[in-house]
Protein backbone atom coordinates (compact mmCIF):
# COMPACT_ATOMS: atom_id res chain seq x y z
CA UNK A 1 0.00 0.00 0.00
CA UNK A 2 1.78 3.64 -1.01
CA UNK A 3 0.45 6.80 0.63
CA UNK A 4 1.65 9.92 1.65
CA UNK A 5 -0.18 12.02 3.77
CA UNK A 6 1.84 15.71 3.67
CA UNK A 7 0.27 18.22 5.77
CA UNK A 8 -1.07 19.93 2.90
CA UNK A 9 -3.64 22.23 4.44
CA UNK A 10 -3.53 24.25 7.41
CA UNK A 11 -5.80 22.94 10.79
CA UNK A 12 -6.46 26.15 12.05
CA UNK A 13 -7.22 29.84 10.93
CA UNK A 14 -6.15 33.58 11.79
CA UNK A 15 -8.82 35.48 13.09
CA UNK A 16 -9.79 39.17 15.06
CA UNK A 17 -12.38 39.28 17.39
CA UNK A 18 -13.99 41.78 19.81
CA UNK A 19 -13.54 40.17 23.37
CA UNK A 20 -15.88 41.49 25.93
CA UNK A 21 -15.60 41.31 29.57
CA UNK A 22 -16.31 42.98 32.81
CA UNK A 23 -13.06 45.73 32.25
CA UNK A 24 -14.78 46.34 29.02
CA UNK A 25 -13.97 45.45 25.19
CA UNK A 26 -10.60 45.08 23.20
CA UNK A 27 -9.92 43.83 19.65
CA UNK A 28 -7.16 40.82 20.30
CA UNK A 29 -6.44 38.45 17.48
CA UNK A 30 -7.81 34.47 17.91
CA UNK A 31 -6.96 31.34 16.51
CA UNK A 32 -10.22 29.09 14.67
CA UNK A 33 -10.39 25.71 14.15
CA UNK A 34 -10.46 25.03 10.09
CA UNK A 35 -13.57 23.31 8.77
CA UNK A 36 -13.78 22.30 4.88
CA UNK A 37 -15.05 19.35 2.90
CA UNK A 38 -13.51 16.50 1.98
CA UNK A 39 -14.87 14.06 -0.80
CA UNK A 40 -13.99 10.32 -0.89
CA UNK A 41 -13.33 8.37 -4.14
CA UNK A 42 -13.06 4.84 -4.36
CA UNK A 43 -11.89 2.50 -7.34
CA UNK A 44 -10.91 -0.79 -7.66
CA UNK A 45 -8.85 -2.47 -10.88
CA UNK A 46 -10.58 -1.15 -14.59
CA UNK A 47 -13.06 0.76 -12.24
CA UNK A 48 -13.17 4.96 -12.56
CA UNK A 49 -12.95 6.81 -9.40
CA UNK A 50 -16.67 6.96 -7.54
CA UNK A 51 -17.84 9.50 -4.92
CA UNK A 52 -18.21 7.86 -1.97
CA UNK A 53 -19.10 10.76 0.82
CA UNK A 54 -18.36 14.12 1.29
CA UNK A 55 -17.53 15.15 4.89
CA UNK A 56 -16.79 18.28 7.10
CA UNK A 57 -13.43 17.63 8.17
CA UNK A 58 -10.83 19.58 10.08
CA UNK A 59 -7.72 19.38 7.38
CA UNK A 60 -4.56 16.57 8.28
CA UNK A 61 -4.77 13.17 8.22
CA UNK A 62 -6.62 12.79 5.46
CA UNK A 63 -5.46 9.62 3.80
CA UNK A 64 -6.32 8.20 8.07
CA UNK A 65 -9.52 9.45 7.38
CA UNK A 66 -10.38 8.12 3.79
CA UNK A 67 -9.08 4.63 5.54
CA UNK A 68 -10.42 4.44 8.26
CA UNK A 69 -14.15 5.78 7.06
CA UNK A 70 -13.92 2.53 4.27
CA UNK A 71 -12.90 0.33 6.84
CA UNK A 72 -16.27 1.23 9.17
CA UNK A 73 -18.55 1.40 6.20
CA UNK A 74 -17.46 -2.03 5.09
CA UNK A 75 -16.00 -0.78 2.01
CA UNK A 76 -12.98 -2.54 2.68
CA UNK A 77 -11.90 -5.36 5.58
CA UNK A 78 -8.22 -5.15 6.14
CA UNK A 79 -5.13 -3.13 5.22
CA UNK A 80 -4.63 -5.85 2.33
CA UNK A 81 -7.56 -4.54 0.46
CA UNK A 82 -5.66 -1.05 0.25
CA UNK A 83 -3.53 -0.85 -2.95
CA UNK A 84 -3.19 3.43 -2.80
CA UNK A 85 -3.93 6.51 -1.37
CA UNK A 86 -3.66 9.93 -2.83
CA UNK A 87 -4.91 13.07 -3.44
CA UNK A 88 -6.87 13.77 -6.98
CA UNK A 89 -5.43 15.98 -9.34
CA UNK A 90 -7.68 18.32 -11.43
CA UNK A 91 -7.82 18.67 -15.20
CA UNK A 92 -5.15 21.34 -14.83
CA UNK A 93 -2.63 18.87 -13.31
CA UNK A 94 -2.65 20.98 -9.80
CA UNK A 95 -3.83 18.54 -7.02
CA UNK A 96 -6.81 19.22 -5.36
CA UNK A 97 -6.16 18.86 -1.21
CA UNK A 98 -10.18 18.44 -0.83
CA UNK A 99 -10.67 15.53 -2.62
CA UNK A 100 -9.28 11.71 -1.67
CA UNK A 101 -9.09 8.86 -4.06
CA UNK A 102 -8.59 5.31 -2.30
CA UNK A 103 -7.71 2.60 -4.54
CA UNK A 104 -8.62 -0.97 -3.97
CA UNK A 105 -7.03 -4.49 -4.48
CA UNK A 106 -10.93 -5.54 -5.97
CA UNK A 107 -13.81 -4.15 -7.50
CA UNK A 108 -15.74 -2.22 -5.73
CA UNK A 109 -17.81 0.26 -7.27
CA UNK A 110 -20.83 -1.86 -8.11
CA UNK A 111 -21.17 -2.67 -4.56
CA UNK A 112 -21.10 0.73 -3.39
CA UNK A 113 -23.90 1.62 -0.72
CA UNK A 114 -26.23 4.60 -1.29
CA UNK A 115 -25.36 6.78 0.96
CA UNK A 116 -26.67 10.29 1.40
CA UNK A 117 -24.22 13.37 1.08
CA UNK A 118 -22.71 15.16 2.62
CA UNK A 119 -21.82 13.06 5.84
CA UNK A 120 -23.06 14.96 8.87
CA UNK A 121 -23.08 14.07 12.87
CA UNK A 122 -26.56 13.24 12.52
CA UNK A 123 -26.08 9.74 10.48
CA UNK A 124 -30.10 9.12 9.98
CA UNK A 125 -29.69 5.58 11.98
CA UNK A 126 -32.79 4.70 14.11
CA UNK A 127 -34.47 1.92 16.09
CA UNK A 128 -34.34 -1.73 15.46
CA UNK A 129 -33.40 -1.83 11.58
CA UNK A 130 -30.20 0.16 12.83
CA UNK A 131 -29.22 -2.59 15.27
CA UNK A 132 -30.80 -5.57 13.12
CA UNK A 133 -28.46 -4.07 10.06
CA UNK A 134 -25.35 -3.77 12.68
CA UNK A 135 -25.37 -7.46 13.57
CA UNK A 136 -25.57 -8.30 10.44
CA UNK A 137 -22.22 -6.52 9.68
CA UNK A 138 -20.56 -6.87 12.78
CA UNK A 139 -19.50 -9.70 14.88
CA UNK A 140 -19.33 -9.26 18.78
CA UNK A 141 -15.82 -8.09 20.25
CA UNK A 142 -13.40 -10.24 21.68
CA UNK A 143 -13.44 -10.57 25.32
CA UNK A 144 -11.23 -7.66 25.93
CA UNK A 145 -9.45 -6.10 29.26
CA UNK A 146 -10.08 -5.24 32.64
CA UNK A 147 -9.90 -1.81 33.54
CA UNK A 148 -8.97 -0.09 37.00
CA UNK A 149 -11.48 2.83 37.82
CA UNK A 150 -8.44 5.18 38.63
CA UNK A 151 -7.32 4.42 35.16
CA UNK A 152 -11.06 5.36 34.01
CA UNK A 153 -11.11 8.31 35.88
CA UNK A 154 -7.76 9.23 34.90
CA UNK A 155 -8.62 9.48 31.14
CA UNK A 156 -10.20 12.58 30.41
CA UNK A 157 -7.26 14.78 31.78
CA UNK A 158 -4.64 12.30 29.71
CA UNK A 159 -6.50 12.84 26.73
CA UNK A 160 -6.93 16.63 27.56
CA UNK A 161 -3.08 16.60 27.60
CA UNK A 162 -2.68 16.04 23.82
CA UNK A 163 -5.57 17.93 22.48
CA UNK A 164 -3.19 20.37 20.87
CA UNK A 165 -5.80 22.13 18.80
CA UNK A 166 -8.86 22.21 20.57
CA UNK A 167 -6.10 23.85 23.49
CA UNK A 168 -5.83 26.70 20.62
CA UNK A 169 -9.04 26.55 19.45
CA UNK A 170 -11.12 24.88 21.71
CA UNK A 171 -13.21 23.65 18.71
CA UNK A 172 -12.45 20.30 18.33
CA UNK A 173 -13.70 16.24 19.27
CA UNK A 174 -11.05 13.88 19.68
CA UNK A 175 -10.66 10.74 20.05
CA UNK A 176 -7.11 8.38 21.53
CA UNK A 177 -6.89 4.87 21.86
CA UNK A 178 -5.28 3.62 25.56
CA UNK A 179 -3.44 0.89 26.65
CA UNK A 180 -5.79 -0.83 30.10
CA UNK A 181 -3.26 0.93 32.00
CA UNK A 182 -3.87 4.37 30.78
CA UNK A 183 -0.75 4.71 28.39
CA UNK A 184 -2.03 6.59 24.89
CA UNK A 185 -1.39 4.92 21.74
CA UNK A 186 -3.24 7.50 19.62
CA UNK A 187 -5.11 10.29 19.23
CA UNK A 188 -6.65 11.93 16.58
CA UNK A 189 -8.76 16.00 16.71
CA UNK A 190 -11.41 16.60 13.88
CA UNK A 191 -14.48 19.43 13.93
CA UNK A 192 -16.87 16.19 13.75
CA UNK A 193 -16.52 13.09 16.13
CA UNK A 194 -17.24 10.79 13.95
CA UNK A 195 -14.11 11.72 11.68
CA UNK A 196 -11.71 11.83 14.47
CA UNK A 197 -12.75 8.00 15.33
CA UNK A 198 -12.41 7.52 11.78
CA UNK A 199 -8.99 9.11 11.98
CA UNK A 200 -7.46 6.96 14.81
CA UNK A 201 -9.12 3.99 12.98
CA UNK A 202 -7.65 4.44 10.05
CA UNK A 203 -4.25 4.97 11.98
CA UNK A 204 -4.62 2.07 13.01
CA UNK A 205 -5.67 0.12 9.92
CA UNK A 206 -2.40 2.06 8.26
CA UNK A 207 -0.01 1.04 11.26
CA UNK A 208 -1.04 -2.82 11.18
CA UNK A 209 -2.71 -2.49 14.87
CA UNK A 210 -6.26 -3.67 13.79
CA UNK A 211 -7.72 -5.59 15.33
CA UNK A 212 -7.70 -2.90 18.74
CA UNK A 213 -9.12 -5.79 21.06
CA UNK A 214 -7.15 -5.07 23.77
CA UNK A 215 -7.20 -1.41 24.46
CA UNK A 216 -9.87 1.39 25.53
CA UNK A 217 -11.37 4.44 22.95
CA UNK A 218 -12.22 7.64 24.71
CA UNK A 219 -13.96 10.30 23.14
CA UNK A 220 -14.85 13.57 24.01
CA UNK A 221 -18.23 14.23 23.55
CA UNK A 222 -21.51 12.50 23.35
CA UNK A 223 -21.44 8.57 22.23
CA UNK A 224 -23.90 7.67 19.43
CA UNK A 225 -24.93 5.02 17.70
CA UNK A 226 -21.88 5.32 14.88
CA UNK A 227 -19.47 5.66 17.39
CA UNK A 228 -19.74 2.51 18.78
CA UNK A 229 -20.63 0.99 15.32
CA UNK A 230 -17.15 2.40 14.47
CA UNK A 231 -15.48 1.13 17.31
CA UNK A 232 -16.64 -2.76 16.75
CA UNK A 233 -14.91 -2.60 13.15
CA UNK A 234 -11.89 -2.05 14.80
CA UNK A 235 -12.18 -4.65 17.91
CA UNK A 236 -12.40 -2.31 20.76
CA UNK A 237 -14.41 -3.59 23.56
CA UNK A 238 -14.23 -0.43 26.11
CA UNK A 239 -15.65 3.09 25.15
CA UNK A 240 -15.24 6.06 27.21
CA UNK A 241 -16.93 9.50 26.72
CA UNK A 242 -16.90 12.50 28.76
CA UNK A 243 -20.66 13.10 27.89
CA UNK A 244 -24.12 10.88 27.64
CA UNK A 245 -24.33 7.60 25.16
CA UNK A 246 -27.59 7.53 23.54
CA UNK A 247 -29.89 4.54 23.94
CA UNK A 248 -29.27 3.19 20.64
CA UNK A 249 -25.34 3.48 21.38
CA UNK A 250 -26.18 1.51 24.58
CA UNK A 251 -28.49 -0.87 22.93
CA UNK A 252 -25.94 -1.40 20.58
CA UNK A 253 -22.71 -1.89 22.45
CA UNK A 254 -24.96 -4.48 24.59
CA UNK A 255 -25.34 -6.67 21.52
CA UNK A 256 -21.95 -6.20 21.01
CA UNK A 257 -20.28 -7.16 23.75
CA UNK A 258 -18.68 -3.89 24.13
CA UNK A 259 -18.54 -1.89 27.40
CA UNK A 260 -19.71 1.62 27.57
CA UNK A 261 -18.41 4.48 30.17
CA UNK A 262 -20.66 7.57 30.22
CA UNK A 263 -20.32 10.95 31.79
CA UNK A 264 -16.53 10.65 32.91
CA UNK A 265 -16.06 13.81 34.44
CA UNK A 266 -14.21 14.01 38.19
CA UNK A 267 -14.40 10.94 40.30
CA UNK A 268 -17.60 10.14 38.77
CA UNK A 269 -18.55 8.20 36.08
CA UNK A 270 -21.50 5.72 34.66
CA UNK A 271 -21.24 2.03 33.20
CA UNK A 272 -24.10 1.47 30.89
CA UNK A 273 -23.09 -2.11 29.45
CA UNK A 274 -20.93 -5.06 30.28
CA UNK A 275 -19.96 -3.67 33.64
CA UNK A 276 -17.76 -6.38 34.09
CA UNK A 277 -14.75 -5.40 32.90
CA UNK A 278 -14.46 -2.21 34.61
CA UNK A 279 -12.79 -3.12 38.61
CA UNK A 280 -14.50 -0.52 40.99
CA UNK A 281 -13.49 -2.34 43.77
Amino acid sequence: MRSTDAPVRRPVAAAQVLAVGSGGARRRPDTLVTEEPMEIRVHGPGEPPSPLAVTMRTPGDDFELAAGFLLTEGIVGGADDVDRIAYCVGPDGAQEFNVVTVRTRHPVVEGLPVRAFPVSSSCGLCGRASLDGLAARCAPVAGGPVVHAEVVRSLPDRLAGHQHLFGRTGGLHAAARFTPDGRLLAVREDVGRHNALDKLVGHALLTGALPCSSEVLVVSGRLSFEIVQKAAVAGIPVICAVSAPSNLAVAAATRLGQTVVGFLRGERFNVYSHPDRIAVA
